[in-house]
């Protein structure tokens, strides 16, 4: 939603607030997808000796 052109905070909050009330729900993750700190890690390389 765009909000700026309403210059009014509380009128803003409002604004949003209703927005926020109209809109569907929001569809439940799928069983199965990690999120955050449950996703796999990318290993880091090892800092050693170079090759030339």
């Amino acid at each position: 939603m765009n909000t700026k052109s309403i210059t009014d905070r509380e009128e803003r909050k409002e604004a949003k607030r209703a927005a926020r009330k109209e809109a569907p729900p929001k569809a439940k993750r799928e069983s199965g997808v990690a999120r955050g700190s449950m996703k796999k890690k990318v290993k880091k390389v090892v800092k050693g000796q170079r090759k030339r």
